[in-house]
């Protein structure tokens, strides 16, 4: 290793190892006290409310009062950041007093009809109260736009004004998640839909990252890697070397660092386990690589969340993989399934308690009946009752329920063996039927689906870390990108909810309607 890499190395370990959240920024220095008011001597609070009001007041906000909002808002704690946000979302938001006033004299003009004039008259009438409604309409439209719009286009043509939006956001998204207040959930409203505009895909630079790149931007992959953490060094270079590709957009307000990454490998056929990914040694030759498969993708911005900055990434890496290796036809994904689990233990509590209330009111409890469902096939509860040495007379359910919230069962092969035909089918049923509001309730099939992709495969104990059993028993799914249907699977699962999904899927779902 030459003292290059060496010096690289160290500074990827140590500086990813010191970096504390990713998603704060440092504290940069006290921002200086505004000149009269408030009191130079009031806390920082207020010092920030100062500047945000001669910001948002402004027409043309001045620079060195957004660098001094920028830098108060990024020194101040929870409780202070959020009491700012209260202020700009109320403070700030549209004068509606001004409305109602502009709205009744522009109903006063639409209602007024000239009489007792003649045909001249009337046509110059007319026309001037059309002007006076183009007028009373453009004063409406300025009326109808929040006082912080202006404040914020502004803080994003600032050298690092963007980020911060960003920040602002994520603590705003925090805050909401407490608080569901109106003027935040328009001030959020409003706020996405101009990064969604600062942030379209023509802005964006995508670039291929490898182990030349400085040591600044490694570690950032280093500490934002969400899906799959990097071990070491060596875990880094590996994703970053031979048969391996890891690609980020960024943008020229962020340098340095990517707003969303995605890591692909190259292999002969489509992998069934994240271990084999991440541990092949020696990788396959590029040359034979017939399949893309994408393995892991991170935001590295919270704040950015509802922004589908992966769909675009996605495509354009498929395009420039495609273009750079005729050789790869095969694009899948290698996906975890992070709502499985979740969903299977509410869902088994639903179900014991229903058969609780059935057994103590009997069979007069209409509504349980209704509810109440067959999760285990007869031949899968057998199966558990077999695998338990003592079921204490408890049902299928309720011993299943205790296998998974132990987590052990993964240690055992008689466990493992009865849970794999029960844990594969709800699995399908997760994936493919079970949906909120039209679409999949598993967050990242609904991402893959929406992009136009189609349930490919689901793979058993394919991770076997404790966080892959955590959240989905150890299985993960394929997602595969069939290039000549991406536009039309995208279309129909937009407008009908329809969930594309293989042949191999059917043996999962083709079960009794009640399941």
């Amino acid at each position: 290793m030459t003292r290059h890499n060496i010096s690289k190395s160290l500074a990827v370990v140590l500086r990813a190892r010191m970096q504390p959240n990713p998603i704060s920024s440092p504290p940069p220095p006290t921002p200086p006290p505004p000149p009269t008011d408030p009191d130079p001597a009031a806390p920082l609070v207020a010092s920030v409310s100062h500047w945000l009001h001669v910001s948002a007041s402004a027409a043309s906000p001045p620079p060195a009062a957004l660098d001094s909002f920028s830098d108060g808002y990024r020194s101040l704690d929870l409780v202070g950041r959020r009491e700012v946000l209260r202020s700009l979302a109320v403070d700030y938001d549209v004068p509606r007093a001004r409305v109602r006033d502009l709205m009744k004299q522009y109903m006063s003009v639409t209602s007024a009809e000239p009489s007792g004039v003649d045909d001249v008259e009337a046509e110059e009438g007319k026309e001037g109260a059309a002007s006076a409604l183009y007028r009373m309409e453009r004063g409406l439209r300025d009326a109808l736009r929040p006082r912080y719009a202006g404040f914020l286009e502004a803080m994003n043509a600032q050298p690092g004004g963007l980020k911060l939006l960003a920040v602002l956001r994520a603590d705003l998204l925090a805050l909401l998640g407490e608080e569901n207040v109106s003027a935040l959930r328009a001030l959020d409203s409003y706020l996405k839909e101009k990064l969604v505009t600062w942030l379209s895909p023509a802005a964006l630079t995508l670039h291929q990252i490898t182990w030349d790149d400085p040591a600044s931007l490694l570690e950032k992959i280093v500490a934002y890697e969400a899906v799959h953490p990097i071990r070491n060094l060596i875990d880094l270079k590996r994703r970053l070397g031979i048969g391996r590709r890891c690609f980020g957009y960024f943008h020229p307000a962020i340098p340095g660092e990517p707003l969303i990454f995605i890591e692909v490998a190259l292999l002969k056929d489509m992998e069934a386990s994240i271990q084999e990914v991440l541990w092949d040694d020696p990788p396959t030759p590029e040359s034979e690589a017939s399949c893309a498969l994408f393995y892991s993708i991170s935001s590295t911005q919270p704040g950015l969340s509802g922004i589908n900055l992966g769909k675009f990434l996605l495509k354009r890496v498929i395009d420039m993989l495609r273009r750079d290796m005729p050789s790869v036809q095969n694009f899948a994904t290698l996906s975890p399934i992070p709502g499985l689990m979740q969903w299977l233990l509410a869902k088994l509590a639903s179900q014991i308690k229903l058969s609780e209330a059935e057994s103590r009111e009997g069979n007069s409890l209409g509504a349980c009946s209704t509810f109440k469902e067959s999760i285990l096939l007869p031949d899968e509860e057998r199966m558990i009752h077999d695998a338990i040495e003592q079921a204490d007379g408890k049902q299928g359910i309720e011993l299943l329920q205790d296998i998974l919230k132990s987590r052990q069962w993964v240690k055992s092969d008689k466990l493992s063996a009865a849970l794999k035909s029960p844990l594969m089918r709800l699995c399908a049923r997760y994936l493919a039927r079970e949906k909120k509001r039209g679409k999949a309730l598993d967050a990242v099939a609904n991402f893959h689906l929406q992009n136009g992709a189609m349930i490919e495969r689901i793979n058993w104990m394919a991770d076997q870390s404790e966080k892959g059993i955590q959240q989905s028993g150890g299985i993960m799914v394929n997602y595969l990108y069939r290039l000549e249907n991406i536009e039309e699977y995208a279309l129909s699962y937009s407008s009908t909810g329809l969930i594309h999904s293989s042949p191999s899927l059917s043996e999962y779902l083709e079960q009794p309607k009640d399941l």
